[in-house]
């Protein structure tokens, strides 16, 4: 058998396995990528990429250990939730880099980040005078979670006691041109109500509609292919 057919042929089951034993690990690997996740990702694209091209290797072993780094990310995790202890070997923890406005030097030191990493992270978050900030803690994933001091926090209608109405998640009614039947039917609307709010707006085609969604407000969304404009349409009216 020629050799890139052979390669084609190890590269399609080095693809579809890796697809599968990526579904089995889940999306906390992308969502929440610790250093442990890191090293996983790593070793299993190397080993997939070994059964790809490495044509000296068996098939059957090297996937046999593409199996086992699948499986031992999935038992630890599986691990983790039922233990402690197992949790902050394999994750780690938390770490404060500020407390009440003040820089913890020591702990920044054992994360390996200088200050002005820690900066240039807290003015991503809007944030540029570091004696507004409560606490600011390095979570396992590297992100940077930071609660600002009470006087320091924005207000809220709570805090003024002042009443709100429910914004639950729009609904799209169109998606690149595609009337989405059953959203419709979840709200007990018919086609025929949309094409009336649509001529609201001279709209005659559903393929020239980007988007469309209906908020609980009542309110449609509408976005037109192209530069033209987008529309809100009020519906209860």
């Amino acid at each position: 058998m020629p050799v890139i057919l052979v390669v084609i042929i190890r590269s399609l089951i080095s693809y579809f396995v890796l697809l599968v034993f990526m579904r089995l690990i889940g999306k906390q690997q992308m969502a929440e990528l610790t250093f442990a996740d890191y090293v996983v990702g790593i070793t299993i694209g190397s080993i997939a990429a070994t059964l790809s091209v490495q044509l000296n290797q068996n098939t059957t072993a090297t996937l046999v250990g593409l199996g086992i780094w699948t499986l031992l990310p999935i038992l630890l995790s599986y691990w983790s939730v039922k233990n402690v202890w197992i949790r902050k070997v394999v994750e780690g923890e938390a770490t404060v880099v500020v407390e009440n406005g003040k820089i913890l030097e020591n702990h920044l030191s054992k994360l390996h980040l200088s200050i002005d990493d820690l900066l240039s992270q807290l003015r991503s978050k809007n944030i540029f005078n570091i004696a507004d900030v409560e606490f600011a803690l390095f979570e396992t994933n590297g992100k940077l979670s930071v609660q600002l001091k009470s006087q320091k926090q924005p207000l809220t209608p709570s805090d003024l006691q002042l009443p709100t109405q429910y914004a639950g998640l729009p609904t799209t009614l169109i998606e690149d041109g595609k009337v989405l039947k059953d959203a419709l039917k979840s709200l007990n609307l018919a086609q025929a109500w949309l094409q009336h709010q649509l001529a609201k707006q001279n709209i005659r085609d559903f393929s020239q509609v980007s988007l469309a969604q209906l908020d609980t407000k009542g309110n449609l969304y509408v976005d037109m292919k192209g530069d033209q404009f987008y529309y809100i349409i009020p519906t209860n009216g």
